[in-house]
């Protein structure tokens, strides 16, 4: 699983598929300057909704028993995000334009006339709020005294915490420089750590339960997800091969998604809405950096594939993405692995 995991939406039929397809993007990839990885490392993707669903129609229905996660024994310590989440959102580059403050109080950009930046911060600052359940699958998940290899968590382990009562969002920032038109890995993983600093988030204690979501603007192609077939990934510094003063650094790549619609999300839940990919593909990064966040330290089946991408792109049945309500607003999102019920789940009890 060396350059990237395909996190698909599958449904009971995809997690074969997902295998041949990590495996076939990975080598793409590293074909084009990625960072050697060990097995089971490298940036973890989210390939477009026509290559995870061509990929799950193509392969048979694989056993339950593949689907399931396994702990990986951590990374620096590291398996899960067991405390309280802190997500950074970095606008990256002056190409976003002119900045200014929504009703809801989020950034909002002159180049983004749509309206991404805000719907994204919307919907990481209404995790945990008016009872949703979306956030309830991850917890079920752990790491502390929990042996690799576990597919269940004992008592006394460190669950992946609810995020309760919000405040998940704990910064923003313009990055005003201008960012590379198709900004490489390395460069992406420099930002994180740059980002990093500019939180004062120096320590790796701070850096413990933090991820920092660097978002490019339109007309970018950050590690040339447009052509790549993907749509996001996540990963932590180490894997780019980026040194950090502050500890590991958990980021995801998150590119402007409207620029190749459909292909990642537009209009997936909502026909007609070009939003809808946002929160999706940001929900599935999110979902993933919480439960590996050192990758694959954390959570993963035996194909390599995490909890979101046991689920990706699934558009009917169990596991099909939806509204999810919040307390703000709803929201479109996927479904992620239960292991506790063997199938995609889009809402959960709490575990702890």
């Amino acid at each position: 699983m060396d350059a990237r995991k395909a996190s698909r939406y599958g449904t009971l039929t995809g997690l074969v598929a997902a295998a041949a397809l990590v495996g076939g993007m990975a080598a793409a990839h590293a074909s084009t300057g990625s960072p050697a990885a060990s097995a089971g490392h490298g940036p973890k993707i989210l390939p477009s909704v026509a290559k995870a669903q061509a990929a799950r129609a193509s392969r048979p229905v694989p056993a339950l028993s593949t689907k399931t996660l396994r702990y990986g024994g951590g990374i620096d310590g590291i398996g899960v995000t067991s405390g309280k989440e802190k997500v950074y959102v970095v606008f990256w580059g002056s190409q976003w334009g002119t900045s200014s403050t929504d009703a809801n109080g989020n950034l909002k950009f002159s180049n983004d006339t749509l309206g991404a930046a805000g719907r994204v911060q919307q919907m990481i600052k209404g995790l945990g709020t008016g009872s949703e359940q979306w956030s309830g699958v991850m917890t079920q998940y752990c790491d502390g005294a929990v042996s690799a290899g576990a597919t269940s968590c004992p008592a006394g382990s460190s669950h992946v915490k609810y995020p309760t009562g919000g405040g998940t969002l704990a910064g923003v920032w313009y990055d005003t420089s201008t960012a590379p038109s198709a900004a490489s890995q390395q460069q992406l993983g420099t930002e994180a750590v740059n980002a990093a600093g500019h939180f004062g988030n120096t320590t790796a204690a701070s850096n413990r339960y933090a991820q920092y979501v660097i978002f490019s603007a339109k007309g970018t192609n950050p590690d040339n997800y447009k052509t790549g077939g993907f749509c996001a990934w996540h990963d932590y510094n180490v894997d780019l091969g980026v040194s950090s003063p502050y500890g590991d650094v958990a980021l995801t790549n998150l590119p402007y998604l409207s620029d190749v619609g459909a292909s990642c999300g537009a209009g997936f839940v909502n026909p007609g809405s070009n939003l809808d990919g946002y929160t999706i593909v940001e929900g599935h990064e999110y979902a993933e950096t919480i439960t590996d966040q050192n990758p694959a330290g954390g959570w993963t089946a035996s194909n390599g594939q995490e909890n979101a991408d046991e689920c990706a792109w699934i558009s009917s049945g169990q596991g099909r993405s939806a509204n999810v309500a919040m307390g703000n607003g709803s929201y479109p999102m996927q479904s992620t692995w239960s292991n506790d019920t063997n199938r995609c789940d889009i809402s959960h009890v709490t575990v702890s």
